[in-house]
């Protein structure tokens, strides 16, 4: 069945809110606080949308057949999902999540007891969510759904934007290292200051960041700052020190020329005498 691209976009937003939702609820019972799960910033998860319109798409032809179904869906949303693992590490430099500890699994980014439950669900959207949802869609006025659809993208677009950037400062500030403490420290507090929130967000919602991306960079920072700071204590003490010598030697010139002008006053007062 082929439909409209704002039924599509429709289905994008709803299974990616469905997919932040569970994501959040299996955290959020995992740690026994509220954890807002998801690389962007708003309630939703959009590799879960976007797997939904892979398969609804993919598979229209093969809806007949439910076991090609399960077995397609496997397979699709198990390639996305190692896309996505590998593309936003080599992006970010950080595993965002890791399978290595489960059985069957593929450079740890997918695994067979994931993947099952992608084919049983990629089945279950096929003949049961998407037909129950796109009837109530179509329900909608068609002004109100082309609103929604524009609205929604616009939305999408500027918190990926915004989250991406979010990622890539922390990238940036180790880049950026100066020899001057003062701009290092200045730098560190403009950024923790403006965007410390969604740090702190985005390393409880994926805690394998926290060792790579965001406390290796804060550490190395302070590293840098700490050896910037002994360097210009270093460089204190040598001044203190040259001082030191530079005002010993003159208080030894001015002794000597006081020396010799008093020489120079008795032997006057002494021809003088005479």
């Amino acid at each position: 069945m082929i439909l409209q691209i704002e039924q599509y976009i429709a289905l994008f937003f709803i299974y990616s809110f469905l997919g932040w939702v569970m994501e959040s609820i299996l955290e959020t019972v995992r740690k026994k606080k509220f954890v807002n799960r998801g690389f962007l910033i708003g309630p939703y998860c959009p590799i879960y949308g976007a797997g939904v319109l892979l398969i609804t798409i993919l598979l229209a032809k093969y809806n007949e057949d439910i076991w090609i179904t399960f077995f397609m869906s496997l397979l699709i949303c198990g390639t996305l999902e190692y896309a996505t693992s590998y593309i936003m590490e080599k992006i970010f430099k950080a595993r965002w999540w890791d399978y290595s500890y489960r059985k069957f699994n593929i450079n740890g980014r997918i695994c067979l007891e994931t993947l099952i439950p992608f084919g049983i669900a990629g089945t279950f959207i096929i003949y049961v969510a998407n037909p129950f949802l796109l009837k109530y869609i179509n329900m909608i006025p068609e002004m109100v759904l082309n609103v929604f659809s524009i609205t929604f993208l616009i939305i999408l677009v500027m918190d990926t934007i915004v989250s991406f950037k979010i990622i890539l400062n922390l990238k940036e500030m180790t880049r950026e290292f100066k020899d001057n403490t003062i701009e290092i420290s200045a730098k560190v507090k403009k950024i923790i200051k403006t965007r410390y929130r969604l740090y702190r967000r985005l390393v409880h919602a994926f805690p394998k960041i926290r060792d790579t991306v965001l406390y290796d960079k804060w550490d190395a920072m302070k590293k840098r700052i700490e050896e910037s700071r002994d360097e210009f204590a270093a460089k204190i003490d040598n001044s203190r020190e040259e001082l030191k010598n530079k005002i010993d030697n003159s208080k030894k010139e001015i002794r000597g020329m006081i020396d010799t002008s008093k020489q120079n006053l008795e032997k006057f007062y002494r021809r003088k005498d005479k």
